[in-house]
């Protein structure tokens, strides 16, 4: 495919053609055809606030594209590579499409108000018998014509027509800014907030002027063409955005001063009765429109041809019929004779306020996008990030919400059908581009920041762990990961909804270069695991050549939650003796120096079961447990795979504490909104020649995960047989609080 961006085919165009481009489009057609009518409708005041407001749409994007301009080689497209380049081929592939509309139509749109420029003249034509002469009998002929001179000459012949077209227009300006009328020099005072009774409301106006602001972007679509786009871009939009933001305030002083409010709304023209010379508006006006019509149809076909060679488009054979440029030249032919198309088609409509408020709706999505990616860069604070130009993240900002925020002003059902359009382009533009990447590396870097300050902030804000407020910060380590996935799993839960979990994958061994590849690929596997469960844990690996130092690194770790982890968690295979246990057993002094939760899983081949029923066995040995067992089975039911789980609260006691023990323990699920029914809580009589296990084997055999209270002193006694000898029922979790946990 012949490529636009071969350095060989480029006009090595400097900054003045970016500037002269830019002003001669923003000062255009509305400046001449529709600024009497915004004064006229809104006062001069107003006017004063609508070249204010719409500037503070154009003025941020003139600052974001002079500042991506900056920070990379912008190259053929214009503002489409600026977009596509920064938010990916799939974001920019759909605004792209939707800003190449908005040059387009912007085409039709300037040859229609150059044929208004031929209005004096129709008087005169009166005699012969031509009356209520129709513009397209001008517009299609000059669309036709400028076609035509557009596929023969290419750029040069913009550029060349430029400087003169500039030059006519500041004439006209001059002209129009010396003249006076009998009305100004019968003016005592000005009428800064009067206007016409029954006028068109602020966010109409608007919508009729704003296409004129839109002319700081002209000189962008050139970047394919200029010797260094990264100096030309910032210096020509800026230069262009200021200027003609001080003509357009000015211009509406003078039409104030100039001519009644009456005047100024009857009369398109109206400049032409101010001018020290009539004749001087309609040339400026013509020179203007059409400087800008020929602008428009050197730029809309170079975005098309851009967008085309990326293949945006969902053909293949388009997108390389619309890529083709001419060898000679490098001017894009077949994406200039589509352009001519949808030209036509516009200029066939006529009517000039009704084509303004399409091209407003298309701009606005386009300059919302560059300022919302000037922000999110600023935001994501990407190393890779560093313009020459900067501007400020919150100038970004405002761009972007005033875009939005004017779009529902303008046209509720406008702002609705161009979001529609957008999000069908971009299911178009995602179905059928290879090239998917640019989104994710930069709201990554966005997560990033959040993430970061989300931490600082919980760091510094929870100093201490507020009983009432407790939720699991727990991290777990086994070396079974890949043998079963109970212990993930049991995290997963935890960390679903209520909790935050840090789950560690142990390679036994010592680090080295080899064992570090390994556990690369190790953590690899964990993550693919992790999306296809669709876990919220975060998963890292440790080489270690004991569960000692595994234990002393871990109690240290810093949590995800921004704060300290509260609780360690373990593993071992409840049919395995030789599985580590006896490791844990030996550090359980050393896990509880920093005040965390113990909780040790006895996996069983069951594998939770059907996850429908949770038991909670109380004791009184081991009460300080309750609420932590109880709070964690509360928070393992929140996940999805246990939403027909019961909770069942054991009780086991001497038959002397029966009775008072169970108004304890429904006033404390009362107290604390727990999710058990009054008939899960059983109390079970127990005489003291009776064995627990054996109470515990024979009444929780169906249950899917059995939660029992750990004494760090009678595990110290007894070793490893406190773990063993639940071998009728699942998987068993054994659990130790640090300190008692309040649950009312």
């Amino acid at each position: 495919m012949a490529s636009s961006l071969d350095k060989s085919n480029q006009k090595g165009f400097g900054t003045a053609p970016v500037f002269f481009t830019s002003i001669s489009t923003i000062l255009g057609a509305i400046l001449f055809l529709r600024f009497g009518y915004a004064v006229s409708n809104l006062g001069l005041l107003s006017a004063f606030s609508m070249v204010l407001v719409g500037h503070l749409v154009t003025i941020p994007t003139a600052m974001a594209i002079s500042e991506i301009a900056t920070n990379q080689k912008v190259q053929g497209g214009g503002v489409y590579y600026i977009i596509s380049r920064s938010f990916g081929i799939t974001i920019g592939g759909s605004i792209g499409i939707s800003l190449y509309l908005s040059q387009a139509i912007s085409t039709a749109f300037y040859i229609i108000a150059f044929a208004e420029a031929f209005r004096p003249l129709f008087p005169l034509l009166e005699p012969y018998g031509l009356q209520d002469i129709n513009l397209r009998f001008i517009t299609i002929p000059c669309t036709v014509g400028l076609i035509a001179l557009v596929i023969y000459k290419g750029a040069d012949l913009g550029i060349r027509t430029l400087y003169i077209v500039v030059g006519i227009l500041f004439l006209s300006l001059i002209s129009f800014f010396i003249g006076t009328t009998e009305f100004s020099q019968n003016l005592d005072k000005i009428n800064w907030s009067g206007h016409i009774e029954g006028g068109d409301n602020f966010f109409k106006v608007l919508a009729i002027c704003f296409p004129a602001f839109t002319g700081i972007a002209a000189g962008v679509g050139l970047s394919g063409d200029l010797k260094s786009p990264e100096r030309s871009i910032p210096i020509g939009t800026m230069l262009a955005g200021i200027f003609g933001m001080v003509v357009y305030m000015l211009v509406a002083y003078k039409l104030s001063i100039s001519a009644s409010l009456e005047d100024l709304a009857g009369d398109p023209l109206i400049m032409t009765d101010i001018s020290i010379w009539g004749p001087m508006i309609p040339i400026g006006l013509g020179a203007a429109a059409l400087s800008s019509a020929i602008g428009s149809i050197l730029v809309a076909p170079r975005t098309l041809q851009a967008i085309a060679e990326d293949e945006v488009l969902p053909n293949s054979s388009l997108n390389q019929w619309l890529g083709f440029v001419k060898k000679d030249s490098g001017e894009p032919l077949h994406a200039s004779l589509l352009t001519s198309v949808v030209t036509i088609i516009f200029v066939l409509i006529g009517d000039i306020d009704i084509v303004a408020q399409i091209i407003t709706m298309f701009f606005m999505v386009t300059y919302g996008a560059i300022c919302l990616i000037s922000f999110l860069e600023h935001f994501a604070s990407d190393p890779a990030y560093r313009p020459v130009f900067k501007s400020k993240p919150i100038i970004s900002l405002v761009g972007a919400l005033m875009c939005l925020y004017l779009m529902f002003k303008i046209s509720v059902v406008y702002t609705f059908i161009a979001l529609v359009f957008m999000a069908l382009l971009y299911q178009m533009v995602r179905h059928f581009t290879p090239n998917k990447e640019g989104l994710k590396a930069i709201f990554q870097g966005v997560i990033f920041q959040l993430s970061r300050q989300f931490q600082i902030f919980l760091q510094k804000t929870e100093k201490d762990d507020v009983e009432d407020h407790w939720r699991p910060a727990v991290v777990c380590v086994s070396r079974n990961t890949f043998k079963r996935f109970s212990a993930f799993n049991l995290v997963k839960w935890i960390a679903h909804k209520y909790g935050f979990a840090t789950y560690i994958h142990l390679i036994d061994g010592y680090l080295s270069k080899e064992t570090n590849k390994n556990a690369q690929k190790d953590l690899e596997r964990l993550i693919k695991i992790s999306e296809a469960s669709d876990s919220k844990v975060y998963l890292d690996t440790m080489i270690s050549p004991s569960m000692t130092s595994v234990i002393a690194q871990v109690i240290q770790l810093p949590s995800v939650a921004g704060k300290e982890n509260n609780m360690l968690m373990f593993e071992f295979s409840k049919n395995n003796p030789d599985d580590g246990l006896k490791q844990l057993i030996d550090n359980f002094k050393l896990m509880s120096v920093t005040g965390n939760d113990i909780c040790v899983l006895g996996s069983d081949e069951r594998n939770f079961g059907y996850k429908t029923e949770i038991h909670i066995w109380l004791t009184p040995k081991d009460l300080e447990n309750a609420n932590l067992m109880i709070l964690l089975a509360f928070i393992i039911i929140g996940h999805p795979e246990w939403n027909k789980a019961k909770i069942t609260l054991l009780a086991c006691f001497p038959d002397a504490e029966l009775e008072s023990r169970r108004e304890q323990i429904l006033n404390l699920i009362k107290t604390g909104r727990l999710p058990i029914s009054k008939n899960n809580v059983r109390l079970i009589s127990r005489a003291d020649n009776v064995d627990m296990k054996t109470v515990i084997n024979s009444t929780s055999q169906d249950a899917d995960l059995t939660i029992i209270g750990l004494r760090l002193e009678a595990a110290k006694k007894i070793n490893e047989q406190v773990f063993y000898g639940y071998d009728d029922i699942g998987d068993v979790l054994f659990i130790h609080t640090a300190k008692r946990k309040d649950i009312s």
